[in-house]
């Protein structure tokens, strides 16, 4: 890890996780699904209220899903990877800037931007995830995969916190109000977020890429992709990673949308539960470094393993689960291996694809990732209307992660 610190393009690459996950905690996880409901839709009642935003992430995700392996391969083939994580983080950075004058009740503006703003969000880690390969050798990449998250989780945390104590204490910062405090911690999201995007577009050179012109390189990338398509089949392991993947990381991204809706159902204050996302933030920081550490001498595969292993004895003991203190136990259990799961996970599925179809192939790999957001809660959800027990249905979530890692040991060790 220390050479690693001394590489300019990889500090540079690593930089952008730390960039866009402000993002992924101040916005997505935390204050926007608060807001939208006491500030922008106050006009219907909550059920009402989680069903425009079930609907807006729908929109949002279903737009990456379908448009994330035809931008790789056009990015492939135009060599122009840089360019397009650009304008989707110049996107996202601007509609979550515009935020902060939507007006009180127009929920609708607030609802388009925040589905902007995430197909900013999901579009630039395509392209981020696929310059991996450029910045990191083949022995490195479980390490350089770390790090990056490593730095997000840290960044994503250090901003959170400023943003959870201008909403708490708005009089420290000149604000008038709590109101205030979440609006301005749009701009400074969008400000963190550009900000240290611009190493990545400094000092990462992407090394593959014909520099086609605009035309020919969509003809050619749409051609590819169809080709990818047709011969799929003969990339096995990868078609059986992607399979586990797509199970397990629905798992883990359920846990990450449902775990402060589940803490209300069982009636822990609002406080705790945000303390609780700040501690999952600051426990992934050292935690994602050290399963890069352990997928170097134990292999990607064991160290992703290990982790469903433990995410099966969180989705258990969240069952049984009765204090916040209990909660604050499980967010540390999830921090230790969320960051794990994800980089592994990453670095993985690079030592399986074909060279010259990075940027294609890790559209496919993010579009599993969007479409894998909707299944776990589904299920929840269908689990608690036959039930009607919450507690029940969070043990829904273990199928996923059984079959996510059966599936997973069937992948060579290798990654071949």
């Amino acid at each position: 890890m220390p050479n690693l610190l001394k590489n300019r393009p990889v500090i540079a690459w690593a930089l952008y996780d730390w960039a866009n996950s402000a993002f992924a905690t101040t916005v997505m996880a935390g204050f926007f699904p608060l807001f939208f409901q006491a500030y922008w839709s106050t006009d219907v009642p909550p059920a009402g209220t989680s069903l425009r935003l079930e609907i807006a992430n729908a929109i949002a995700g279903l737009a990456l899903a379908i448009l994330a392996p035809i931008l790789g391969a056009i990015a492939d083939r135009s060599g122009r990877r840089k360019r397009f994580l650009f304008m989707f983080t110049l996107l996202g950075c601007l509609s979550t800037a515009a935020l902060y004058l939507v007006s009180q009740g127009n929920w609708l503006l607030a609802a388009t931007l925040f589905v902007l703003a995430t197909m900013g969000f999901n579009g630039g880690v395509v392209f981020n995830d696929s310059l991996l390969l450029d910045v990191a050798a083949p022995d490195e990449l479980d390490r350089v995969s770390a790090l990056g998250y490593s730095l997000g989780y840290l960044g994503g945390g250090l901003l959170f916190l400023v943003n959870v104590m201008m909403f708490l204490k708005p009089a420290w910062f000149g604000l008038s109000s709590p109101a205030q405090g979440v609006l301005l911690s749009f701009v400074t999201v969008a400000v963190w977020w550009l900000l240290f995007t611009l190493p990545l577009m400094r000092y990462v050179k992407s090394q593959s890429g014909t520099r086609l012109p605009a035309g020919e390189s969509i003809r050619q990338g749409l051609i590819e992709l169809q080709n990818t398509l047709t011969h799929l089949r003969q990339y096995r392991a990868m078609v059986i990673f992607l399979v586990a993947y797509w199970f397990y990381i629905d798992g883990v991204n359920t846990i990450i949308k449902m775990a402060v809706d589940y803490g209300m159902t069982l009636g822990f204050e609002a406080d705790k539960l945000i303390t609780a996302l700040l501690i999952t933030q600051f426990v992934g920081f050292p935690s994602a470094i050290l399963f890069g550490w352990l997928g170097d001498r134990i292999g990607a595969r064991t160290g992703v393993l290990i982790g469903i292993g433990v995410y099966i004895g969180i989705t258990t003991y969240a069952y049984f689960m009765n204090s916040a203190t209990e909660f604050f136990m499980l967010a540390v259990a999830v921090g230790l291996v969320q960051g794990g799961v994800q980089s592994l996970s990453r670095s993985m599925f690079g030592r399986l694809v074909p060279e010259g179809k990075s940027a294609e192939f890790f559209g496919f790999f993010n579009m599993l990732g969007k479409f894998a957001t909707f299944f776990g809660p589904m299920l929840m959800a269908v689990v608690t209307y036959f039930t009607g027990d919450t507690r029940t249905s969070i043990l829904s979530l273990l199928a996923l992660f059984i079959v996510g890692g059966v599936l997973l040991a069937r992948v060579p060790a290798s990654g071949r």
